[in-house]
């Protein structure tokens, strides 16, 4: 019984000594909240920056869509059969230049029977003409023979308005694309024949958070780059919806871009740069300095060897600082570590560092 009694005795003899090491080897100063402290002086360590003032560029990187300047799918107005193609696919064609050729004859056809017609009733409204000044013809008879000329004259211009539909012209200048049908096809309106595409210059057609809106106008130059290329290309807003999209909350805008060898094809997603505002002499701090409070943002300062605590308003955040507006100055020391435990008018020693 005696040989465990001296062993509790040892065991409590050992925690009581660990103890009593622990406390006085605890050194001088302590860490609290990443600040230096010593008991001796009362005085906190802290890290500090003297401010600068620096140009900072706004930028947001958004994505978009390369669209072609203008579009269509060429299709027929009229039914009938492909008489003749007029173009090679995937080149270059003019505006007004003849695709395509539907087989005409009926028309032909049924415009010389008119034409016949019309020249008879125009011999016959002659005559008539005539024997009215002779009163050899009544007003009505003469009437009615001048509308079934008349009547004839329209429908010979109908059927050519219908004649020149069966050449099919290109609306305006670009790259055809790939054709969809054969010579003898039968063609109806509801047909694809080919698209055309104006691909220079090219549209780009992105959209911002709505919170952005009032900071982008029309002529804004963007930058963006596409899949599988370093390239940087350029581009100007020349358009902006005048609302905002009420399921996504966002603006959508569009830009173009010169793409004078085509590299930039429609479809093709864009990685777009948009540089919102150019701010000189802007006063950027590290966001870890701010402290939220309750009436707004606070960072700690040094003034005479004290923290003093400075209410400060704030506007936009990158990954790493964010730009104060008002509250700070030009020369200030800014504390950036300790904040946490830092009170007004509590002593300080700051280790400034570059930023």
């Amino acid at each position: 019984m005696k040989i465990k009694h001296f062993i509790y005795l040892a065991i409590i003899l050992l925690l009581g000594y660990l103890i009593i090491k622990r406390i006085t080897n605890n050194p001088e100063s302590k860490q609290v909240n990443g600040a230096n402290k010593n008991p001796a002086t009362n005085t906190i360590t802290v890290n500090g920056l003297i401010i600068k003032t620096e140009n900072f560029t706004n930028t947001i990187n958004v994505s978009g869509t390369i669209e072609a300047n203008e579009q269509v799918q060429i299709r027929s107005e009229i039914t009938g059969l492909v008489k003749s193609i007029h173009f090679n696919e995937g080149s270059f064609v003019a505006k007004g230049a003849l695709l395509l050729k539907i087989d005409d004859r009926e028309l032909q056809a049924q415009l010389l029977q008119l034409k016949t017609k019309q020249n008879l009733a125009l011999e016959n409204q002659n005559r008539a003409q005539k024997l009215l000044k002779v009163e050899a013809l009544s007003v009505e008879e003469y009437q009615n023979i001048n509308a079934e000329l008349k009547l004839l004259q329209a429908q010979t211009q109908l059927l050519k308005v219908q004649l020149s539909k069966t050449e099919i012209r290109a609306p305006f200048s670009g790259m055809i694309g790939l054709r969809n049908i054969s010579t003898g096809a039968y063609l109806t309106p509801t047909t694809d024949v080919v698209s055309l595409l104006s691909i220079n210059p090219v549209k780009i057609n992105f959209s911002v958070p709505e919170k952005y809106t009032q900071r982008i106008n029309k002529g804004t130059d963007i930058k963006f780059t596409v899949s599988g290329s370093n390239k940087v290309f350029t581009a100007k807003i020349y358009a902006i919806e005048p609302s905002i999209n009420i399921e996504t909350r966002t603006l959508n805008l569009k830009a173009k871009a010169e793409n004078i060898k085509g590299y930039l094809l429609p479809g093709t997603f864009a990685n777009i740069v948009l540089q919102l505002q150019t701010i000189t002499d802007a006063i950027l701090i590290p966001t870890q300095s701010i402290v939220p409070i309750l009436n707004g943002k606070q960072v700690f300062i040094s003034v005479n060897g004290k923290a003093k605590a400075v209410m400060v308003q704030t506007d936009i955040r990158t990954n790493e600082n964010i730009l104060i507006t008002k509250g700070l100055k030009k020369g200030d020391t800014l504390l950036t570590s300790g904040i946490m435990s830092l009170k007004n008018d509590a002593p300080i020693s700051v280790k400034i560092s570059q930023k």
